[in-house]
């Protein structure tokens, strides 16, 4: 059975699928699906933490579903722009889990997690998957992936 590891870069994939569709991605189908290819050994979602009810029980769910939560305080600048980057914990955790396990699978449009996916299939001949939506995923995600799956209303509330 292979072993799975999910990272979700929950901001991206809320926004994306929100713009694109209007809707929200639908975790629990996501879980039931990938369940049936193997044993998911490690689930990463990665959020911004802002306190408010709504966001704690969406957090709530996803560990009802089996993923382990990541927060990261939402910072407001001086300036009125926001930060709550998650890209670096990512990838950090995509390159300790590698080594031992057979697919790692990122939920996220963010081209800058093309050359993590290169690397690691390259170094521990893990395979990389790709969830996304297709026109707002980076080009060079997609073609850095052995597989890139688009979002679509499969996946979606």
């Amino acid at each position: 059975m292979k072993k799975i590891a999910i990272f979700v870069d929950v901001q991206n994939i809320y926004y994306t699928c929100r713009e694109a569709y209007g809707r929200q991605f639908n975790y629990r189908h996501f879980w039931q699906e990938i369940r049936g290819q193997g044993d998911i050994v490690t689930a990463y979602a990665y959020a911004i933490h802002r306190g408010d009810d709504g966001q704690m029980k969406f957090q709530d769910a996803l560990k009802h579903i089996g993923f382990e939560v990541k927060l990261k305080p939402f910072i407001q600048r001086s300036d009125g722009s926001a930060k709550g980057d998650w890209d670096v914990g990512i990838t950090i955790d995509i390159m300790e889990a590698a080594a031992s396990v057979d697919r790692v699978i990122l939920l996220s449009g963010d081209g800058d997690f093309d050359r993590l996916l290169s690397h690691i299939h390259h170094k521990y001949s893990v395979e990389t998957h790709v969830f996304g939506v297709m026109s707002l995923t980076a080009q060079s995600l997609m073609n850095s992936c052995q597989q890139f799956n688009a979002i679509d209303a499969q996946l979606l509330l």
